[in-house]
């Protein structure tokens, strides 16, 4: 893939991403690509930059990366991120190795590692029906109680058919990414990362179901909230909405895909699982 335009999104609170985003852009810029940067956090900014762009670089870790992926999504244009958090399962490389590393993807080295995301519908008693919007997530989507410490209740049905109603913290519904995420904290399995199966894990479950679910990839789950107190649906923990008892939402994979140009060889998954859940960065 011949790359000609860059956009490099960066953490906005960190000021050592903001400091690599400019020696990043110095460095491409002097190479003949063409440039634009700006805050992950200003999502339609970077959606009206994106046109034509070959690449995104996400400097900052795993929430930049996230952030960067829902902006890639508009054009599916694929993302590579540079580690300067702590965790970096999604990351491909550490800070000091960019400047190092980014001549082999100029050149057209890499492969694109495609990951499948979950769409998200929710419907409120105010929306009288119709879905207010679609969101999509690449780690999760998570219903869950509000600032008040009180259990909610989530009538759950798979395909339509009625499965059980959790008395919880909430629910997790996260992708073969989001395992490693949210969802194994909550006690869920791990998956391989390229599997478009998902998960349903119940967070910290009282006198019910406590055991996770994997849905298959052409599942369709519907969660029905019934709650006293304002909950919140998540989605991959930055876009947070307020929603009250009687609101649905339907969850199934999407046909869009989060893309990842790495440098990495194939099977490197195994190998960072192992490296971060014994706390190595």
């Amino acid at each position: 893939m011949k790359i000609k335009k860059i956009g490099i999104l960066y953490h906005p609170m960190v000021e050592s991403t903001s400091v690599r985003a400019r020696d990043l852009h110095d460095f491409l810029v002097a190479r003949g690509i063409e440039v634009w940067s700006c805050s992950a956090w200003e999502t339609e900014k970077a959606v009206s930059l994106l046109d034509g762009t070959d690449l995104i670089l996400a400097n900052g870790g795993d929430g930049t990366l996230l952030r960067a992926a829902q902006v890639a999504l508009v054009h599916q244009t694929p993302v590579t991120g540079i580690n300067m958090g702590n965790l970096g399962f999604l990351t491909e490389f550490k800070s000091d190795e960019a400047l190092d590393r980014l001549p082999e993807l100029l050149a057209g080295q890499g492969w694109l590692d495609e990951r499948t995301m979950l769409e998200a519908r929710l419907v409120t008693a105010e929306s009288k029906g119709s879905p207010i919007v679609a969101f999509y997530a690449l780690n999760d989507v998570v219903l869950a109680r509000g600032a008040i410490a009180r259990l909610i209740q989530v009538d759950t049905a798979i395909d339509d058919k009625p499965v059980t109603t959790y008395r919880a913290d909430g629910i997790i519904l996260a992708t073969a990414t989001g395992s490693t995420s949210y969802a194994l904290a909550a006690g869920g399995p791990v998956l391989y990362p390229h599997s478009a199966d998902f998960l349903l894990v119940p967070i910290v479950p009282h006198l019910t179901a406590g055991y996770s679910l994997v849905i298959p990839s052409t599942g369709v789950v519907e969660l029905k909230l019934i709650t006293n107190n304002q909950a919140t649906l998540s989605i991959d923990g930055h876009i947070n909405i307020p929603v009250s008892s009687g609101a649905v939402i339907k969850v199934r994979t999407s046909a869009k895909k989060a893309r990842f140009l790495r440098l990495r060889e194939q099977n490197y998954f195994f190998n960072v699982l192992e490296e971060k859940l014994r706390g190595k960065k």
